[in-house]
């Protein structure tokens, strides 16, 4: 089990605590390891959603992952709830999957596969967000995968900017998100991505967080050059393996659009 070297720890928890269980999960068998390899090719050869269960080491928080679709994942205090969660949220994904053209192939899961369970970190049962390394993520991608994963990822930055264009400026107050407004919520993603980019040796100008629309896809196709740079040299972002970067990019974007999108004066009462 690895653990994410966080800097831009989120602000606000997603989930609630987690049922009492084996602390160090499940060991997973050749046979898990075999699908996870299938699964994982450019596209998954399985119509169920494959599931992997990250347990915070005190049993407070449980995420549920889904590593095949980046940014589909989601926090609760117990492994029923926390699926349960997921599949909820579907709906809300599919637009994701429709943007990086994948449309087809995610209107047909039906029914969810747990692969792997494995022990997260102080910071999962403190936020209820994944922040370790699964045995998946460690695999190493093909060019396929990566292709895939980083269209995905680019899709959630799509839904992410869509987004924060047609909420109100203000959002509606409440726990989540400490009472920022949406060009807090902006700022908050921006900056926290572009301090991961550091970890595949990129930087902007000063430091300084890019906002504005030409800046930002400078940035960002920076970004996704860099990851396919470390990907070619079979290096890792620093610590963290690239899948986990990837997909922990697009959480990020999706969890915070969705945030945006709930908290919108517009589509309040």
């Amino acid at each position: 089990m690895g653990v994410a070297d966080e800097r831009g720890l989120p602000d606000r928890a997603c989930g609630e605590g987690t049922e009492r269980g084996p602390r160090q999960g499940v060991t997973v068998g050749a046979s898990a390891r075999e699908r996870h390899t299938s699964v994982l090719s450019e596209a998954p050869m399985t119509d169920e959603l494959m599931v992997t269960l990250e347990v915070g080491p005190k049993h407070k928080k449980v995420v549920a992952v889904a590593p095949d679709w980046p940014g589909l994942e989601r926090g609760a205090k117990t492994v029923e709830v926390a699926i349960e969660t997921l599949v909820s949220y579907l709906p809300r994904y599919a637009t994701v999957a429709a943007l990086a053209g994948l449309e087809e192939e995610f209107a047909a899961i039906s029914g969810v596969d747990v692969a792997e369970r494995y022990e997260g970190s102080g910071s999962t049962d403190f936020w209820g967000i994944s922040f370790a390394f699964s045995s998946i993520d460690r695999q190493p991608m093909s060019s396929g995968e990566l292709d895939r994963g980083l269209a995905l990822m680019q899709a959630c930055w799509s839904f992410f900017d869509d987004t924060r264009a047609r909420v109100t400026a203000e959002m509606q107050k409440g726990p989540r998100g400490g009472g920022r407004d949406r060009d807090g919520i902006v700022r908050h993603v921006l900056g926290v991505e572009q301090d991961w980019g550091k970890k595949v040796g990129l930087r902007t100008p000063t430091d300084a967080v890019v906002t504005d629309e030409a800046g930002l896809s400078t940035y960002r196709d920076g970004y996704c050059a860099a990851i396919r740079a470390f990907h070619s040299e079979g290096k890792l972002a620093r610590t963290w393996p690239l899948r986990y970067l990837v997909r922990h990019t697009a959480y990020h974007a999706m969890d915070h659009a969705w945030e945006m999108e709930d908290k919108d004066l517009s589509t309040v009462g």
